[in-house]
């Protein structure tokens, strides 16, 4: 993934919003763009309220497996972000003003194989792994930014996914939980509508 390409991602995420917004319409893609950029992949769209230079969470939707042309995945997700998160109301015209637009491309999940479920910890590197933990009908996904952004260890890592998914923390260490993980090359507006560039974690 090229920066140009990351570019045009977050550039497609942003322009997305801002006509469905406007209009209640759905963009297509039709410029030639590159063979990357047609892979189905999975990803992640997260929308950042940027104020006073702080940053705080307004929506995040993603796709985690790879069913889907990038693309397209991306136009899906960044609608959905920005319209269907369940922890806040649908987004305004007026907040894209002040709204930095971050496009995470993921690699497929891997499931993590140990002999012991105390392993766990040690197969996950904060600031690279990205965890999906499944038990059961419940499943959680936390990104590799979330931990290194609040300082989790894997310990704290492994139980916050767990309370993603609606169960218990501990539920990590449980014989019939599988848990995944997968990598992520981001890129992120630095300022609403400015310099977009490739996240380091």
């Amino acid at each position: 993934m090229t920066k140009n390409e990351g570019t045009f991602l977050v550039k497609l995420a942003r322009k997305t919003v801002t006509e469905y917004l406007k209009t209640g319409k759905i963009l297509q893609v039709h410029e030639e763009i590159s063979h990357n950029l047609i892979e189905k992949s999975g990803v992640f769209v997260t929308l950042n309220s940027f104020n006073k230079g702080t940053k705080r969470l307004r929506g995040c939707i993603g796709l985690p497996y790879p069913t889907t042309p990038l693309t397209r995945a991306v136009i899906e997700t960044a609608v959905s972000a920005a319209t269907q998160d369940p922890r806040f109301p649908p987004v305004t015209p007026q907040e894209l003003e002040t709204i930095i637009f971050e496009v995470s491309v993921l690699t497929p999940p891997e499931l993590i194989i140990v002999e012991k479920t105390l392993e766990y910890p040690s197969k996950i590197k904060i600031g690279q792994d990205g965890l999906i933990i499944e038990n059961r009908y419940h499943k959680g996904l936390l990104l590799p930014q979330v931990p290194a952004e609040l300082n989790w260890q894997p310990e704290e890592f492994l139980c916050q996914t767990a309370i993603k998914a609606g169960l218990q923390p501990d539920v990590w260490l449980m014989k019939d939980t599988k848990i995944y993980k997968f990598q992520a090359i981001i890129f992120e507006e630095i300022i609403p509508k400015g310099e977009i560039v490739q996240k380091k974690i």
